[in-house]
């Protein structure tokens, strides 16, 4: 698929609408409970909610992105719900592209900041996330949806990291380039990991490291497919790692793919102060 001939516009007619709750649907399964209707989808952008598609040369929905518009502490924010791209417009940046379009459209309403959810076990949007949009993290939620009706969550804790996106250009670039200086320090690749039997060593440390890692697995979403007891595990390992990081000060900066070793590794540095999200 010819990613230039992909054009992203706002859901309009009562078919693209339908064709929306039909790809999450296709996304998430016929028995998951949480689709956003079709009033819904239509009604939010009237008060600065965005439901935008990705439509092929044929005009057909091949991704979409949905959010709601508010205000937090006197600030216009934007909490970006839902993403999914079809299967065969994947691996050709149209995640990104639809990130983009949400993003400069709230930074013309007036809006400085974008939150929104993943699961901290899935590799690719990890790396997305903060490698390639700059994102920080800006809170890490136990469980936050509840064990769900879809296949995609595997029957386990949702457990969910709230990421922080700035709408500025420059603010971005920054975090980016942070990225980008993590993934290329030695120091930082191969930083310890976090894990359960570390963290208890480091709890009688008086200096902890500048950088450690939490792994995650590679192939999340097969795991989760399949119904694999490791998943629990890596829910469980990570959960632990990433609460501490927190808890100690750290803050991540980057995803780094380990394909030799089957995981992948958030990079945490510490903070000498607590990290903006606005």
């Amino acid at each position: 698929m010819d990613p230039l001939s992909i054009e992203i516009r706002p859901l309009a007619t009562p078919a693209e609408l339908h064709a929306c709750v039909g790809l999450q649907r296709e996304t998430w399964g016929e028995s998951f409970t949480d689709i956003v209707p079709v009033s819904v989808l239509k009604v939010a952008q009237r008060i600065g909610g965005i439901a935008a598609g990705a439509f092929d040369e044929a005009g057909t929905l091949v991704g979409f992105v949905f959010g709601l518009t508010g205000v937090e502490r006197g600030t216009i924010v934007h909490w970006s719900d839902m993403l999914a791209v079809t299967p065969a417009a994947r691996d050709i940046g149209l995640g990104r592209r639809l990130k983009e379009y949400q993003r400069t459209t709230v930074r013309d309403l007036g809006g400085s900041v974008i939150y929104w959810t993943y699961d901290p076990l899935i590799a690719r949007n990890a790396h997305l996330n903060f490698n390639k949009l700059g994102v920080r993290l800006a809170e890490y939620v136990e469980d936050m949806y509840g064990i769900t009706d879809s296949a995609l969550h595997g029957g386990i804790p949702t457990d969910r990291l709230v990421v922080a996106w700035p709408t500025r250009d420059s603010t971005i670039a920054d975090r980016v380039a942070e990225s980008e200086r993590a993934l290329a320090s030695p120091d930082c690749r191969m930083a310890p990991v976090a894990t359960a039997e570390w963290i208890k060593g480091a709890a009688g440390a008086a200096i902890l490291p500048h950088c450690v890692r939490v792994a995650i697995p590679t192939n999340a979403e097969a795991l989760f497919r399949e119904g694999s007891p490791e998943v629990a595990t890596w829910r469980q390992d990570a959960r632990r790692g990433l609460q501490w990081g927190v808890s100690a000060g750290y803050s991540i900066v980057a995803f780094a793919h380990d394909e030799g070793a089957g995981c992948g590794h958030y990079i945490l540095t510490k903070q000498s102060r607590p990290s903006a999200v606005h």
